[in-house]
This record gives structure tokens, sequence and C-alpha cells, in this order.
């Protein structure tokens, strides 16, 4: 693949800099100056921001990359890898939403907790914690591969550098710059996606071409994926929408119930048209490059762009890394604050702040210990959904089943679902059967099984109700 000269890519490295301390600028400006700004921006935030904010790990550099990269090998229907974002947020915002934010929590296995007890909660936080970071060692796989695109390095080198800005920029900012910045990278990201869909019809000579020369799967709805496949993605991005930590967070930055509500409608509305625009860049990225190692299925048309507008793209990838890695850490960052180092040291609200900055720039690091060895992107992204959608079987039967499940059964089912799930992933799948299905089915399964055992007279112990489906 060609590569910029050294002055274009002085202009790319130029561009993307400016903009990292612009960004950086603003965060610094409107940075959280105490704990609760920190984690939850003291409720303040209007729904259409916090609408932007979830939608953003739906589209950043992991989803943005891996979308394109798997309609690259697979056809359109890999856009509904986002399409099923669309899809969930709705969902999210009649059947949770408001029953989430009224609980008062902004860590989900805080709100778990208050039905089935604290080591339901410890089994969640720990569960959410693997899974946010696997999200995150896809988030800087992704944004690696943009960099070293445009600026000449190895994409371990890139992965390190998407790792020291991206975890300066939200380790100091916390929720409430990282909500309102991400407005701005939004947009950056859409002008970036659109102008990569607008420069790929042109190098192709128009979509007919495109049609006509590849094979009919790739313009069929489930293509090479199969169908089982994506009711898989669409089963899995629902239940992750529904359980984890930093949709929950974000919604507990609204003002009421309502606005928690909107904002996930919001957010649905926003995935749908660069879900498409994806899938298009790779099925295009396909006819031009057959070839290709597909995981550069969107940043090869870099190469085909002056350098002035490549830097616009290149920026657009650099903000989706920001906010997908951003919110991801916060998140990880509330639930090991708040479930781990506040019961244990027991800090004053000045000490808990400061160390909730230290831990946030551990978590962000992190992930670059598994970099090196991550598989297929959006493979990985599913497999993290799947981990995620065993909490939310749990958190339905919680809302909608409150006298059905135990403390004791819901944790034996989500220990059995992560283990379960995490040897179905490596063992890639047997019999056809998505690792999804396996997390849907297995915390359920328990969950009846512990429900038919014989019960000792003294009663499960749970902590306050969780407001049941009828209040």
């Amino acid at each position: 693949m060609e590569t910029f000269n050294t002055q274009g890519t002085v202009i790319i490295i130029g561009m993307v800099i400016v903009y990292i301390l612009f960004t950086s600028w603003l965060t610094m400006r409107i940075r959280s100056k105490n704990s609760e700004q920190y984690m939850v921006a003291s409720r303040s935030m209007p729904a259409f921001i916090v609408g932007m904010l979830m939608m953003s790990e739906y589209i950043g550099a992991k989803s943005t990359i891996g979308t394109a990269q798997a309609a690259f090998e697979s056809g359109m229907a890999a856009s509904w890898a986002v399409v099923a974002a669309a899809i969930g947020f709705p969902l999210f915002g009649l059947f949770m939403a408001k029953k989430l934010y009224s609980s008062g929590e902004y860590t989900i296995s805080g709100f778990i907790e208050r039905k089935y007890g604290y080591a339901t909660k410890l089994m969640v936080s720990v569960i959410m914690i693997y899974a946010l970071l696997l999200v995150n060692v896809g988030n800087y796989v992704s944004g690696a591969a943009a960099i070293s695109t445009v600026m000449h390095i190895n994409l371990p080198t890139a992965a390190f550098i998407t790792a020291i800005v991206s975890t300066l920029y939200y380790a100091f900012g916390g929720m409430k710059s990282v909500a309102y910045i991400s407005v701005l990278h939004t947009v950056v990201k859409y002008i970036g996606v659109l102008i990569v869909l607008w420069l790929a019809i042109k190098l192709s000579g128009g979509f007919d071409n495109v049609y006509q020369s590849l094979p009919e799967h790739y313009f069929t709805w489930d293509g090479k994926i199969g169908g089982s496949k994506v009711m898989a993605w669409i089963i899995g991005t629902i239940g992750a929408i529904f359980s984890t930590q930093y949709i929950m967070q974000a919604i507990s930055t609204t003002k009421s119930p309502k606005s928690a509500r909107n904002a996930a409608l919001w957010a649905g509305l926003m995935c749908l048209p660069i879900s498409i625009a994806l899938g298009l860049i790779g099925v295009i990225s396909k006819y031009l490059h057959p070839d290709m190692n597909s995981l550069y299925a969107l940043p090869v048309f870099l190469q085909s762009m002056s350098p002035w507008l490549a830097g616009v793209v290149t920026i657009s990838l650099v903000a989706s890394v920001f906010v997908g890695v951003s919110t991801v850490a916060l998140a990880i960052s509330s639930l090991v604050v708040r479930d781990f180092y506040v019961p244990m040291f027991k800090p004053n609200a000045e000490r808990e702040f400061q160390m909730t900055k230290v831990i946030s720039l551990v978590i962000g690091f992190l992930p670059l210990i598994f970099v090196f060895a991550a598989p297929e992107i959006l493979n990985l992204s599913f497999f993290t959904r799947a981990l995620r959608l065993s909490i939310t079987v749990i958190a339905l039967v919680a809302i909608y089943l409150p006298l059905f499940a135990t403390g004791r059964g819901t944790a034996i089912g989500l220990g059995a679902s992560t283990i379960t799930t995490s040897l179905w992933y490596l063992l890639d799948n047997p019999y056809g059967i998505d690792n999804m299905y396996i997390a849907l089915l297995t915390p359920a399964v328990v969950v009846c099984i512990e429900r038919l055992l014989p019960r000792s007279n003294k009663a499960d112990t749970h902590a306050s109700e969780v407001p049941n489906a009828n209040s």
C-alpha cells in the first residue's frame, strides 16, 4: 500500500496535533472539578449531548474500522453491526432507561446489588471490567491501524501513541468534559466517514460497477455472515446496551428519567446513517483492492486523498479513538473506584477524586498488554457484547421478575456464563453456534435450575428492592 511523502505526512501529523491540542485545551476548560462531576457530570447534561456520548462507542474506531473490515470480507450485511445499535437504543429507552435512572445508581453493579446482594454485585463488576478492557483492546488496534497508515510507523508504535494521547485526554477531564467534547468528535467522525464514502464511490466509477463486479452475496441482507450470526449481533448489541456500565453512567448524567429515555432515542437515530456508509466503504474497498489486508479497508482511501483531506479523515479516526477509549475507560474506573477502592480504603471526597485520576491512568494503558494478540476486530467486539449480555439477562429478571431469582443463583449464573462464553469464543463457536447464544442461555438456565433446588429455611438476604416493571 502506498504511503504519503514526507511533506504530506508532516501536514497530516500537524493537523492531528493541532486538533489534539485544541480539544485538550477545551477539556481542561470544562474539566470536572469534583467526583460528582467526574462520574455523572452533576446530573445536568442535555439529552441530545448524552445521546451522542452513548452512540459514540458504536461508531468509535473499533466499530468504524471493524465494520468496514467485515464488509470487505463478507458484504453489506456487516452494516448490521451498527444497525443493531439503532434498534437497541430505542428499546433501551422504552424499557430500561427510566428505571435505571430512577434507581439513583450510576454503576450497573450497584443497581444489581439492590436486588441480589453484594456477592452478585462483585461478580457483575468483575465481568464488566473484563469485557470493557477487551473493548478498549479493540479500540487501540483500530486506532493504531489508522495512525500507522499515514504516519509511516508500525502497529505497536501506533498503538502506544494511541494509548498515551487518549488516556491523558480523558483521565483529567472526567464525564463532564468527555460528554461535551464528544459532540465535536462525533461531528468530525461523521464528516470523515462521508468524505471516505464520497471518494470511494468516485474511485469506483459509480456503485453500479461495484454491484456488477462483486459476488451476489455481498449485497444480500445476511451476506457471507449468515442469518444466525446477524441475529446474534442484534441480540448481543441490544443486551450490551441494556447492561453496559458506560451506558448507565451516561444516562445518569441527564436531568430526569424522561431525559434519560430521550437520550437513548437520539443515540439510536444517529447510529443508522453511518452504519450504511461503513458497509458501502467496505465493499467498494474490496472492489478496488481485492487482495489487500482487510484491516485497511477504510484507511486505504487516505492514500488517494490530498494531505489536507487525508488530515481531516485522520482526525475523524483519531476522534473515534478518543471518544471510544474515554467512555469505556471512564466506565471501568467508576467500577474499580466504587466497588473496590472506596469499600476497601473509605477515602474522603478529595482523596477519592485524586485516586480516581490515578486509577484512570493505569486503566488507560492496561489494554496495551493484550493489543498485539488481538483477533479480528469485529469478532472481538461482539464477544465483549456477549459477556455483557449475561448481565442484561440478570438485570431484566431483577426488573420484571423480581421474586424469581436469588442472589446465589444469579452469582453462579453470571460466573458460569463468563466461563462458557469465553471458552466458546476461544473454540471458534463450535457446531456453528455463536457465543452470543451461550451468553444468553447460560445465566437463564442456571437461575432456573437453582430455583428448583431445595432451599434452606434461611431466606436469601437482599438489599433494598429494585423498582419492578409495574412501578
